[in-house]
């Protein structure tokens, strides 16, 4: 069971076999199987965990995902390339959905390290690894370590780039870019975040707001553009 921002407790779901995944969407998709689950990883479309044994471990988001992915294909016949792409931009959304909550009260839920691990597909080893470089920055109460859900996200994305052999100090690189992009946004709106006009803190949230997403938008374009001079050698 994991803490909740609330206090609360919540029990984590267990993680389905890729047998029991079949089992579960038969009902709706009578002609699912084990190889079609497999392949819908080779193409990239799903990162279940594995455990040291290298048994597939699917959790709930995993699950849901493949049904998106299953019925993209029946509902709407699009090829896996397009559905891939479809699902990136959803995640690019659902990120900057959080980027653009600055002003909103911070209501997430918490997690402790056993099911930050268990939700990524990471060891408890790579969530230190990743503490350390400042890539995780849980809350400490009571000595136990608490993660919110964009701790998660971080997670699951580092987890993802891991197994192309990206050890955590290399994603430090990302987490420092990163700091370099917030402090200079800081140096031009702080000033009036800290005021006590009303007005004019709500005008820096507002402008801070455009600001991230207008860096965003150029770091993404100057990334994109390196990797296509990578391409063109």
């Amino acid at each position: 069971m994991t803490s909740t921002a609330h206090g609360e407790k919540r029990t984590a779901s267990h993680p389905h076999t890729i047998g029991a995944v079949c089992e579960r969407l038969r009902t709706e998709f009578p002609d699912i199987s084990i190889s079609k689950i497999r392949y819908l990883e080779d193409q990239g479309l799903l990162t279940p965990k594995r455990t040291r044994g290298g048994y597939r471990l699917f959790s709930d988001e995993d699950v849901e995902r493949l049904e998106t992915i299953l019925r993209l294909q029946r509902d709407e016949f699009l090829p896996l390339r397009v559905i891939k792409q479809s699902l990136a931009m959803r995640g690019s959304e659902r990120t900057k959905r959080r980027a653009q909550s600055l002003r909103e009260p911070d209501v997430e839920d918490e997690v402790d390290i056993g099911e930050l691990c268990e939700r990524a597909g990471i060891s408890v080893e790579l969530a230190r690894q990743l503490e350390e470089f400042g890539l995780l920055q849980p809350r400490i109460e009571a000595g136990d370590r608490l993660y919110r859900e964009g701790d998660v996200d971080v997670a699951i994305a580092c987890s993802r780039l891991a197994r192309f052999g990206i050890d955590a100090r290399h994603l430090r690189a990302f987490r420092t870019a990163a700091g370099r992009q917030s402090a200079l946004l800081e140096q031009l709106v702080a000033p009036a975040l800290r005021s006590r006009n009303p007005e004019r803190r709500k005008s820096a949230l507002d402008d801070l707001e455009t600001l991230a997403a207008v860096s965003q938008e150029l770091a993404q374009l100057l990334f994109m553009r390196d990797l296509r001079h990578l391409v063109e050698r």
